[in-house]
């Protein structure tokens, strides 16, 4: 008998080529007239924001922007978004853009009907009023945050990446224009690219799997797994976009309504000590956590490797799970994904702080989901295998 469970997804969810110009119109059917448009300073300095601008003006609905997101979300974006909110007698909050300001809108919108700060409200299901309505529009195929009732905030002052659960963190809206990642650079297409496959993958073999969520985990492994290298090596080819921004959106829907595991546990320590972007760690994280994890369920990463189009006629599960590895770790070479000694991260400071880090993984919860349980130590010695190993 299957557990009972529940599966969360946006009330409205517009897909396809060119759907963000709709989002005037949808924001008509919430009943709020101002909101504050939540971005970041690149996407505005680009002129980005024209075609948003324009459906909200033709829609007749005002706005006011908030363009002061710089890195990945911190508690003082937060505040300053709320700020701006409140000054300006806003309705509802827009994000646009790519993770960093879909994760500070989904603070901003809670925080404007709760009482204290952001930090009080840390772990799961902790927020106890609804938000005022959030719209979201991705600019990157990746984080898959339109669609998951999770945000991540970076507490500055203590170097620690806080998570948030919570039903009421689910944008009422989302909109997922493929037509708005064309200008995203190859370098960032590939690191959202693996993960949002990484979202898949984890939420595929998670322990707290879910039979609509491996619907959506197997869809999202192809879509991003067969179309990657293709929208890496031309950002014009608009239909390995479609299949990837679609890829990324069922990635986040599932991994919201199973978990993350291992991959993401270690990952936020690196961004909170080395500030390095979660999207970015992650990838460089994937494949040696992916060899590490196959023994604790080889079933789940055979099936992986069949989506992956290998052929696994005749092998044992086993087997199979090891042509999974092998794919994963060559598309991450193909779409030139740095090690972490590529990325700054200095060996040093690393050993010195991989106790630490292996205990905040620990502590976040997601590790426990992973198939294979690891120990502090296996921790400790995953993450000097990433430093080398890309």
């Amino acid at each position: 008998m299957l557990p009972t469970r529940t599966f969360l997804i946006p009330p409205v969810l517009i897909t396809g080529s060119g759907s963000s110009k709709n989002v005037g119109d949808e924001i008509k059917k919430l009943g709020v007239k101002k909101g504050l448009l939540v971005t970041d300073k690149v996407i505005s300095e680009l002129g980005l924001l024209k075609g948003v601008k324009k459906a909200l003006t033709d829609s007749s609905i005002e706005f006011v922007i908030y363009d002061g997101i710089t890195t990945e979300p911190t508690v003082d974006f937060v505040n300053d978004g709320l700020q701006a909110y409140k000054e300006n007698d806003c309705e509802f909050v827009l994000a646009f853009g790519g993770g960093s300001a879909i994760d500070t809108s989904k603070a901003v919108a809670v925080m404007v009907t709760n009482k204290g700060s952001i930090e009080d409200y840390m772990g799961l299901n902790r927020i106890p009023e609804e938000g005022v309505p959030l719209i979201a529009i991705p600019t990157t195929a990746g984080t898959g945050s339109e669609a998951t009732a999770v945000t991540i905030i970076t507490d500055t002052k203590k170097d620690v990446k806080m998570l948030f659960v919570s039903p009421f963190l689910l944008p009422q809206v989302s909109v997922v224009d493929p037509l708005l990642t064309l200008s995203c650079p190859r370098e960032l297409t590939a690191a959202v690219g693996i993960d949002a496959l990484t979202h898949a993958i984890e939420a595929y073999v998670s322990v707290k799997a879910q039979p609509m969520s491996d619907v959506f985990c197997l869809s999202a492994i192809g879509l991003i797994f067969g179309n990657l290298r293709q929208a890496w090596a031309n950002g014009n080819n608009i239909e390995a976009r479609e299949k990837i921004m679609l890829g990324a959106l069922q990635a986040g829907i599932a991994f919201s309504n199973s978990s993350v595991a291992l991959v993401h546990g270690m990952s936020r320590p690196i961004g909170a000590y080395f500030h390095v972007p979660h999207g970015v760690s992650n990838a460089a994280l994937l494949g040696v956590v992916t060899e590490f994890s196959l023994m604790g369920n080889p079933t789940r990463y055979a099936h992986i490797a069949k989506t992956m189009g290998e052929n696994v006629t005749g092998l044992t599960d086993l087997e199979a799970a090891e042509l999974a590895n092998k794919a994963i770790k060559k598309l991450i070479r193909d779409v030139k994904i740095p090690s972490l000694k590529e990325l700054g991260v200095q060996r040093e400071r690393l050993d010195q702080l991989a106790p630490t880090m292996a205990d905040a993984a620990i502590a976040s919860g997601s590790p426990g989901n992973n198939p294979r349980q690891a120990t502090k130590e296996e921790i400790i010695e995953l993450y000097k295998i990433a430093y080398e190993q890309s």
